[in-house]
């Protein structure tokens, strides 16, 4: 797995080692908050990630969602980019964000399954209503069904499958969903598939710690030697499914806070590395490295500028000093537009902004942020860069060179930055998604 093919180039990734940790995680109520508008815990989480675990760790987005509704909750929400994506229920896999599929779990699900009989012998249940098309997949065939005739149902058409030569695995989750898959395929076999590729290339990771609220992620729980952790808000079918199957097992716990802030707690409570995200710190500048970690002087900065311009700090002239005395003099700034201001001008700037979004609902967040050391006290820092300002959303792609004193005394030392930018404004239209109005260049950092 050490590369992975895009279009006619090929590109390294980063599963050359094992990973210190694999975080695996459903989305809809266990990264995501429906229930949190402004996205804390999330913003929490993704500050948590890029600081201090995406050099050296795996971010896997397990969901029941198929790839047209996963690309649309990425529009909705604060998400960062997963190096791994399992979706429509264990059913696909893809790496990176180009979403490269895996043909071998491709060729592991076609084994015993046919979708065209299994498509016709749902038509003599009434009682099913088929899911929109998009939730219809190779390896995945979905209904509608009330709960109190789902188990029935489920008896009646397993047995009608399997009379057919069919081996299937009927899954049923949230009260309502009912999905019928090949029985290789699911949440629970999709990750035992990645840990079994791992083990053969020889980069199997340290821990894996596997999140999930519902019964379709009963199955992520199952798979050996993983930490496990139900959301506080997990629903009443997968904690049953926990009492009767691994209740005595101390690596799996119910957590006592929501969604993205009970992964945050599950990695604090089995101690699988930092647990603290910088967005809980208080005085950002103040907090300083032992050890040289560009990646965490990215978010620390950006949090600090999000802060600043919110008025969420005091407009004291000893941040601007203290950013003037650590920049590196001769650093430039390129914006989107292609212009370029030196640093000193680009600080001096910072003091027009201060609480130019008091009030309002502005956050940033970074993502993708990856570091390599071009010599032996510089690093090239590319990431993503993210803005909201409630319903509107900004991106910008950019590469930074960072010099080791300027991260040791716990700065960003910017000695060259280039902006590459895709700059997408957009707004959620009347039924929640997105719809973009137009593409602006913006000369605020």
């Amino acid at each position: 797995m050490g590369k992975v093919p895009v279009g006619n180039t090929t590109v390294m990734d980063r599963f050359s080692a094992p990973a210190r940790l694999m975080i695996v995680s459903d989305l809809d109520h266990t990264m995501v908050d429906h229930h949190d508008p402004e996205n804390l815990s999330l913003l929490r989480f993704n500050a948590l990630w890029e600081a201090n675990y995406r050099h050296d760790s795996l971010l896997v987005f397990s969901t029941g969602r198929s790839k047209t509704l996963y690309k649309q909750l990425r529009k909705e929400k604060p998400m960062l980019t997963p190096d791994i994506t399992i979706m429509s229920v264990g059913t696909e896999i893809t790496y990176s964000n180009s979403m490269v599929p895996d043909d071998g779990w491709v060729e592991v699900l076609n084994q015993k399954w046919d979708r065209n009989i299994v498509t016709e012998e749902t038509k003599k249940y009434p009682e099913l209503t088929l899911q929109p098309e998009t939730e219809q997949r190779p390896h995945k065939v979905s209904f509608f069904v009330e709960k109190d005739k789902a188990q029935a149902v489920t008896k009646a058409l397993a047995e009608a499958l399997k009379k057919h030569g069919l081996d299937v695995k009927i899954i049923y989750s949230g009260g309502i969903d009912l999905d019928i898959l090949p029985q290789g395929a699911g949440k629970g076999q999709a990750l035992a598939y990645l840990h079994e590729k791992f083990k053969t290339e020889g980069t199997l990771p340290h821990s894996t710690l596997v999140c999930g609220d519902s019964g379709n992620d009963a199955e992520l729980f199952s798979i050996p030697d993983v930490h496990g952790v139900m959301v506080s808000n997990a629903q009443e079918e997968l904690l049953q499914w926990h009492a009767e199957n691994v209740k005595d097992n101390p690596k799996i716990i119910h957590a006592t806070e929501r969604c993205a802030a009970g992964i945050i707690q599950a990695i604090g409570h089995f101690h699988l590395g930092p647990s603290i995200s910088p967005r809980d710190i208080a005085d950002l500048l103040d907090k300083k490295l032992e050890i040289v970690n560009p990646g965490y002087e990215v978010v620390k900065f950006y949090l600090f500028y999000e802060r600043w311009r919110c008025a969420e700090v005091n407009n004291s002239e000893a941040y601007i000093t203290s950013l003037e005395a650590d920049f590196d003099p001769s650093g430039v700034m390129v914006y989107p537009s292609g212009d370029e201001q030196s640093f000193a001008d680009s600080i001096n700037g910072l003091r027009s902004y201060y609480g130019d979004n008091q009030g309002k609902q502005f956050r940033v967040w970074v993502d993708r942020v990856l570091a390599s050391q071009i010599s032996s006290d510089t690093w090239l820092v590319k990431f993503n860069k993210l803005e909201s300002y409630g319903v509107t959303f900004i991106s910008h792609s950019l590469s930074l060179s960072l010099s080791r004193e300027s991260v040791r005394v716990g700065l960003l030392g910017f000695m060259f930055t280039r902006h590459g930018c895709k700059n997408q404004k957009a707004k959620i239209n009347e039924i929640g998604l997105f719809v973009p109005i137009s593409n602006q260049d913006s000369n605020a950092w």
